[in-house]
């Protein structure tokens, strides 16, 4: 098949352009890094260098292929002119006329768990309008990859570690918290991309732990076999949030997504839904990873 990478080189990217090279796909993978050319190059793939916010460039781009991954490259969350609403909406629109005047006939997005939900989700409500806006062709049969917490998410808490002695967050604890490997995804789009088949959502983890758990095999590996995970309010999340630089609309929507996290709105449709195969890569596998950078 003639497939479509979009995330240039990224945790989920990459390893899937490996994936689909070796199982024997032309694969072409879309960075606005044009120093990325090479890499991609050297992993037997196409590079198309330019801007997904450029709808000529990702039609032309699509045109002639068979199947493209989409997804919403990572913002700036501490640009305070960022309208991050306003950047997945642009984006999904560009997906979408892209993919009606290119003839894609597969498509395979990266969304996200709680994308079933209007409100109440934090900045996860701007997925639930991609999804909405690619829903809206019939002749595309599209699967909605909804990933849980990543691993790599619990970087963010090294310094609340280092200076608090404790994962502070406003969700886990006993809570059970779904977590996910972008090398898991990966695979699941991977098979996806290849596999005829119609319009559906399919949910992607890797391990479900409770917050002390997780903050148990996280000490295990750092040194730290007495690490706690620490419930804070709301209020102290976000001010911990701004106390950074973070862009307050966007700190204030993490607030309330991890809130629904904890309250169990965030993760509903997911333990209704979820796959009954977790993914291979487990905590104890990326606390390794996680250690590396915490004493780096």
């Amino acid at each position: 098949m003639k497939i479509v990478v979009t995330g240039s080189l990224g945790n989920i990217s990459k390893p899937l352009t490996i994936e689909l090279v070796k199982k024997g796909h032309v694969v072409t993978v879309i960075s606005s890094n044009a120093e990325k050319k090479k890499e991609i190059e050297t992993l037997g793939a196409t590079a198309a260098i330019g801007s997904l916010e450029d709808v000529d460039f990702i039609t032309t781009t699509f045109t002639g292929h068979e199947a493209v991954y989409s997804m919403i490259p990572p913002n700036n969350y501490f640009d305070h002119y960022l309208d991050l609403a306003a950047y997945y909406e642009r984006l999904g629109k560009n997906y979408a006329q892209a993919i009606n005047q290119s003839a894609v006939k597969r498509q395979v997005h990266l969304s996200s768990i709680g994308a079933h939900l209007q409100k109440g989700n934090g900045i996860l409500a701007s997925t639930y309008v991609v999804e909405h806006i690619l829903n809206q062709s019939t002749d595309v049969a599209v699967t909605f990859i909804r990933p849980t917490s990543f691993y790599y998410n619990l970087l963010g808490y090294i310094h609340g570690i280092k200076t608090a002695g404790a994962v502070c967050a406003n969700y886990g604890t006993e809570n059970i918290i779904p977590w996910v490997s972008p090398i898991d995804i990966a695979a699941v789009v991977a098979e996806e991309l290849t596999t005829p088949t119609g319009t559906h959502v399919r949910y992607v983890a890797s391990e479900e732990l409770k917050g002390n758990d997780t903050a148990k095999i996280l000490g295990a590996a750092i040194g730290k076999p007495d690490l706690q995970w620490k419930l804070i309010s709301n209020e102290e999340s976000l001010n911990g949030l701004l106390a950074i630089g973070m862009n307050p609309a966007i700190a204030a929507g993490l607030v309330e997504m991890y809130a629904a996290l904890q309250t169990g709105l965030l993760s509903e449709d997911y333990f209704r839904n979820k796959s009954e195969k977790m993914g291979n890569v487990k905590l104890v596998d990326y606390a390794k990873e996680f250690a590396s950078i915490y004493n780096g």
